[in-house]
């Protein structure tokens, strides 16, 4: 690895792997990307080809599907709060450079955006990401059903051009929606922290949670016949993973009890005013509980119910982000803790301070919907 000093306003360094020479190298078909960013690591991401395969319909249509081999570039005993510059390729082109800015370890002013459900209307996705990069924030959270079908490979390639730009400078942390359907592609493609089901990490003294709802994908089996033996089914397959994760939270949120502000991030809600999901939120609740307000957890944000919708009970704020793309529900059943609702594809840009944490959600035409503001814990 070679790396230069450049003088700047903060320090930038100049990060190349040159162990291959570029002659030997794949072309990038994805990337590179950035990930699983900290104060002082940062993992690059990219993937060449290996290939393709086709399936013939009957009708003899064929379709084809994109291979991938993956690559990553562990960078390690980075300076916080610095920007570094990184060439994947080695050879000086265009194609394998980026940026990193590593998380401030101090406790400082930052700002990341929210997003969700990008799954579908690539035109939308692409107006927020262009919004997104104005706004130049440390990193970027995605609520969840970032592609219309996570086994997919083509939702996969769709995904990915679009973000090129944006994720080759910042850093993006997804959570599983529904539509990601458990699929080996995200696991493949996204180098998250701890187990990457559900995970966590900090940036001063703020705790950021981002918590699997979906759990492992399946069908219920057609060999059972009555409701009631459906119902049960559905209800505890997932079961002892989700009493496990919630564990997993309740350690978490008391041991960064000291925590200035707290986010947590899931793909369905636990307030819904979509009429056909207002009894599973309730649900949603139910399992949780007050864990949430019981630890002065600030801001829930989640996605699924494509709008946006701002849910205050006991202390915090829950809001619903899911404007990223994909088709718009009408929220047509107001619950006692709205506070705010909003048919319109949007973003949420969040400003942490010393003291608070500003968020705003702005709408695709740039306009505010609103904006709050929580306190220090």
């Amino acid at each position: 690895m070679i790396y230069r000093l450049l003088k700047q306003n903060i320090a930038l360094f100049f990060i190349a792997a040159i162990s291959v020479s570029a002659n030997e190298k794949k072309p990038i078909a994805i990337g590179p990307y950035l990930q699983n960013v900290t104060s002082k690591s940062a993992v690059v991401c990219w993937a060449t080809f290996a290939g393709q395969s086709t399936l013939t319909y009957p009708d003899g249509k064929i379709q084809k599907f994109n291979e991938y081999e993956h690559h990553e570039m562990l960078l390690d005993g980075l300076q916080e709060n610095t920007t570094y510059e990184y060439d994947v390729l080695g050879d000086g082109s265009a194609a394998g450079k980026g940026k990193v800015t590593t998380f401030p370890k101090k406790i400082e002013p930052f700002q990341f955006v929210v997003l969700g459900d990008t799954r579908s209307r690539h035109d939308i996705h692409k107006r927020n990401i262009e919004r997104i990069m104005a706004e130049n924030p440390l990193f970027v959270v995605n609520t969840g059903d970032l592609v219309g079908n996570g086994r997919r490979i083509q939702d996969w390639d769709k995904f990915f051009e679009l973000n090129n730009e944006l994720m080759r400078n910042i850093p993006y942390f997804p959570v599983l929606g529904n539509h990601e359907k458990d699929s080996k592609f995200y696991f493949e493609f996204f180098n998250l922290p701890g187990n990457e089901r559900y995970y966590s990490f900090n940036v001063g003294d703020a705790l950021f949670l981002f918590l699997d709802t979906e759990g492992e994908d399946y069908q219920t089996p057609q060999y059972l016949k009555t409701e009631e033996s459906r119902e049960y089914y559905w209800n505890n397959h997932n079961l002892k993973y989700f009493e496990e994760q919630k564990a997993w939270v309740e350690h978490q949120l008391t041991i960064n009890k000291d925590a200035g502000f707290v986010f947590v991030f899931f793909h369905q809600p636990l307030f819904s005013v979509k009429k056909t999901r207002v009894e599973d939120a309730k649900l949603r609740r139910k399992f949780w509980g007050d864990i949430f307000e019981r630890h002065g957890v600030q801001v829930v944000l989640n996605g699924h119910d494509h709008h946006y919708h701002r849910a205050f009970n006991g202390g915090t704020h829950y809001i619903t982000t899911a404007g990223g793309g994909a088709g718009l529900y009408e929220p047509d059943t107001p619950q006692p803790e709205t506070k705010k609702i909003s048919k319109i594809e949007h973003i949420v840009k969040v400003e942490v301070g010393p003291a608070q944490a500003h968020l705003t959600a702005i709408d695709i035409n740039g306009n505010i919907i609103e904006k709050i503001h929580v306190d220090k814990k």
